[in-house]
C-alpha cells in the first residue's frame, strides 16, 4: 500500500474523530468510555496548533486518513517543558501495515525539532503490540502502575515508557536578571 505522512488539516478531523472513537469504543488504548464529537477534536486540534505541536496523518493515494499521531505537554509545569507525551492511532482496518512505526518515526523527528528532550508513552500494559513498537523505536520501560484504570468491567494496568531524544544534551539554564 502506498501512503504518505503529512500535517493534518481541518478537513482531516472527521476521520481523526472516527479513528479516536473506534479506539474509545473497542479498545483499551484510550481509557475514555464516551465517544467524542467533532467539536471535541476541533478544540484538541486548535490547542495543539496553538502550542506549536504537530498532528500528523498517514493518508493513502485518495488522501483518506489511515492513522494519526501527535504529542502534547506531559505535565503543566515549567520544569517539564522539554517532555511530551504522545499518542498514535491507526484505523482498525489498517493495523499491521507498518503505519504505526512510520507515524512514530515522523513524530520523534518533530519532537527533536521542537527542542524536546524526552517523549513519554503511557500504554495499557496488555497492549503488547504497542509496547513492542515502542521498544523497537528505542523506548524503555520506566514504570508499571497496576490497576490505575478501569474499562470494560476490568482493572487496567499502565506501563510508562520513555525515549530520551538527545541523551548527551545538557539541561538548559535560565538566566535571571
Amino acid at each position: 500500500m502506498t501512503y504518505s505522512i503529512r500535517d493534518a488539516v481541518h478537513a482531516d478531523l472527521p476521520a481523526i474523530r472516527d479513528i479516536y472513537n473506534d479506539a474509545v469504543l473497542n479498545t483499551t488504548a484510550i481509557w475514555n468510555e464516551q465517544a467524542v464529537d467533532l467539536g471535541n477534536r476541533q478544540a484538541w486540534f486548535s490547542a495543539r496548533q496553538a502550542q506549536g505541536y504537530p498532528v500528523l496523518v498517514a493518508v493513502d493515494a485518495d488522501d483518506s486518513v489511515l492513522g494519526y499521531a501527535s504529542f502534547g505537554d506531559w505535565r503543566p509545569f515549567d520544569g517539564f517543558r522539554h517532555t511530551v507525551e504522545h499518542s498514535v492511532y491507526v484505523r482498525s482496518d489498517q493495523r499491521g501495515n507498518g503505519l504505526g512505526p512510520r507515524l512514530m518515526q515522523a513524530l520523534i523527528e518533530r519532537a527533536r525539532t521542537c527542542d524536546k528532550h524526552v517523549m513519554v508513552a503511557a500504554i495499557e500494559s496488555g497492549n503488547a503490540a504497542s509496547i513492542r513498537l515502542h521498544e523497537r523505536l528505542g523506548f524503555v520501560t520506566t514504570g508499571q502502575m497496576p490497576q490505575v484504570g478501569t474499562k470494560f468491567g476490568r482493572w487496567l494496568d499502565l506501563t510508562f515508557m520513555q525515549l530520551t531524544l538527545d541523551p548527551g544534551a545538557l539541561p538548559p539554564t535560565i538566566h535571571k536578571e
